[in-house]
């Protein structure tokens, strides 16, 4: 009998990424029909699109967009339209859109892995790499090793009261001097650990971009999700006023699906002002086509949005997380004493850390065991928490501190929501009795 043929090593090492882990493993378990799953480990949130969009969703096949059953497909820069309505959702946040340039990309994702692409390298050299703030987003790792190239690391540490420090500007510039990175990636409105980073961080970070020649990337999913008195921060705060020669460098990274709750969708952009860049990200992208057409026609309807309606959507999505976020904070803090929880001041996540609990305890095993096997009773129906291992999202250090932390998405309709504190903290105490 021949042998079969052989995957790549690349594949071979290829393991689950921390956010989809343990939704993997608890679809193994032969039980799973009996059990509920609150699901806090990938930010897939179970809210309603925008009501512009839904409308459009509704009435796509109405028109003569996809007349008869045909979809086509749309430049690979994406449908003007589509276009637009990410430069239209940025001017509504108070941001001069006049010399920016939008590419439509299958979710933020790919838009990722074209940043990296675009600024990194040479494949495989360790050369120009790709600057991240531990703990960071843990795909942003995972697409620069996909594309081989290398990412280098600024950390903040997890307080005990709950606060994320933020690196010393001297930390960034001795690091940047040191490996010469292409770009960096901020994330304002930070996923996983919830920090807020206010304009003046970006401003400070921006004038090290100029000083190091390199891209600055910010990572804006989340733009607008901000629970302190802060205005909202952003790249496109950022001119040469303040920052001399920092326009021509600006990169956002943007997304349908938290915001605007269209995760599925799977409708993203790469927005710059430089216009060099922009036309070689859509040359790269043309091997791909095109983004999702569909997609592009339905979050289209917020380009024909003004201002103010799109104002006050995002205070009705700041209005919900933000309540919801502090009681659950505190919630979890009453039932499991001791146990640090970062502060909810931007996105929908907090990191748990149970350093305190247990000196060795192991964040991962105890997702795993939650996911495999863990269940608990509560109004006669059995239940278990998900959550994502925060290890993956450190990269770059031989002492990882996330490996007695979690991430949790506040993304669960309200009834299950309210629960996970009650489920998390039964399920604690099984395990750590067990």
């Amino acid at each position: 009998m021949a042998n079969k043929p052989e995957l790549s090593d690349y594949f071979k090492a290829r393991i689950p990424s921390d956010i989809r882990l343990a939704q993997i493993e608890f679809d193994k378990r032969e039980d799973k029909s009996e059990i509920i799953e609150l699901n806090t480990a990938i930010g897939n949130v179970s809210l309603p699109m925008h009501p512009a969009m839904i409308d459009r969703m509704n009435n796509l096949s109405k028109g003569d967009i996809f007349k008869e059953g045909i979809v086509k497909y749309s430049p690979t820069a994406g449908i003007k339209d589509a276009q637009n309505a990410f430069l239209n959702v940025i001017a509504a946040s108070g941001f001069e859109t006049k010399n920016l340039h939008s590419l439509i990309t299958d979710g933020g994702s790919m838009a990722m892995e074209l940043v990296i692409l675009a600024f990194c390298g040479p494949a495989g050299s360790g050369k120009k790499p790709l600057m991240l703030i531990n703990p960071a987003y843990a795909n942003y790792d995972t697409m620069a090793e996909r594309v081989g190239r290398k990412t280098i690391s600024v950390n903040r540490n997890l307080q005990e009261n709950g606060e994320y420090t933020f690196p010393a500007m001297e930390d960034f510039d001795k690091l940047m001097e040191k490996e010469k990175p292409a770009a960096i990636v901020i994330i304002p409105y930070d996923n996983p650990t919830g920090q807020f980073v206010p304009h003046k961080i970006m401003a400070e970070i921006g004038k090290l971009c100029i000083k190091h020649d390199m891209w600055m990337v910010s990572d804006e999913a989340y733009r607008e999700l901000y629970y302190t008195d802060d205005k909202p921060s952003s790249i496109w705060a950022l001119t040469n006023k303040e920052v001399p020669g920092i326009e021509g460098r600006r990169v956002s990274i943007e997304s349908a699906s938290k915001v605007w709750n269209a995760c599925g969708l799977r409708t993203g952009s790469i927005v710059t002002d430089n216009k060099e860049f922009w036309k070689k990200a859509v040359a790269e992208y043309t091997a791909n086509l095109c983004s999702n057409v569909i997609g592009q026609h339905i979050f289209s309807a917020l380009g024909e949005l003004d201002k103010n309606s799109l104002q006050e959507w995002f205070t009705k999505q700041r209005d919900y997380y933000k309540q919801r976020i502090i009681d659950m904070t505190e919630e979890i803090k009453r039932l499991v004493p001791g146990i640090i929880v970062s502060l909810p001041e931007a996105s929908i996540y907090s990191v748990v850390d149970l350093r305190n609990i247990k000196k060795d305890f192991d964040g991962r095993d105890f997702v795993m065991h939650c996911a495999k096997e863990g269940k608990v009773n509560i109004g006669n129906k059995d239940y278990t928490f998900l959550a994502a291992p925060m290890e993956g999202f450190y990269h770059n250090l031989k002492k990882n501190p996330g490996k007695t932390r979690m991430r949790i998405a506040y993304v669960l309709p309200p009834k299950e929501m309210d629960l996970v504190p009650k489920v998390f903290s039964k399920l604690l105490s099984e395990y750590l009795n067990n």
